[in-house]
C-alpha cells in the first residue's frame, strides 16, 4: 500500500499534465451550447441506483432515464456488469453521448463492518475511530483515484 500511493499521486501529476485547459473549456462550452434545459437539468440528477432519496423514495426506470439524457450520477450501483450497462446507455443512446458518474455512499465504509459515525462516536474510543475512519478515506481516495486514472471517457 505504501508504495501504491506515490505511484498513483506521480500518476495523477503525469495525467494532469497532459490536459489543454482551454481546448477542454472549449468542448464543455459547445458541449452546453448542444444541450437543451432538460438534459442540463439531467445532469444535476443522481438517483441512488433506480431509488430517489427523500420522504417519497419514489422508483424510476433509470435506463430509460438515462437515455433520455435525464440523469447524470448514480450512487450505490454494483458490478462491473451492471455500472458497465448502464454507462453504455448513457454514451450509445442519449442524444450527446454524456457518460455517467459513479459514486458509493461510504461514510463508513464500502462492505465493511465499520458502523455509521454515530454508533462510532458512542464507543467513546477515539483512536478506533480514527482508524476507521482512516481506512475508509484510504479506500474511496483510491477507487476515485484509479477510476479517474482508468476511464479517460470523456
Amino acid at each position: 500500500m505504501m508504495v501504491l500511493l506515490p505511484l498513483l499521486s506521480l500518476a495523477t501529476v503525469s495525467a494532469r499534465a497532459d490536459f489543454d485547459t482551454k481546448a477542454i473549456d472549449q468542448k464543455v462550452s459547445a458541449l452546453l451550447h448542444q444541450m437543451t434545459l432538460r438534459e442540463k437539468i439531467g445532469q444535476l440528477v443522481q438517483f441512488s441506483n433506480g431509488q430517489a432519496t427523500g420522504p417519497d423514495n419514489v422508483h424510476v426506470d433509470q435506463k430509460q432515464l438515462i437515455a433520455q439524457g435525464g440523469m447524470g450520477s448514480i450512487l450505490n450501483a454494483i458490478g462491473a456488469k451492471n455500472t458497465n450497462s448502464l454507462q453504455q446507455i448513457a454514451v450509445e443512446k442519449s442524444r450527446l453521448k454524456v457518460p455517467l458518474l459513479f459514486g458509493l455512499d461510504v461514510i463508513h465504509g464500502y462492505k465493511t463492518i465499520f458502523p455509521v459515525p454515530l454508533g462510532m462516536s458512542a464507543s467513546w474510543d477515539t483512536d478506533l475511530v480514527q482508524r476507521s475512519a482512516r481506512v475508509a478515506a484510504v479506500v474511496n481516495f483510491l477507487s476515485m483515484l484509479v477510476g479517474t486514472l482508468t476511464r479517460r471517457r470523456f
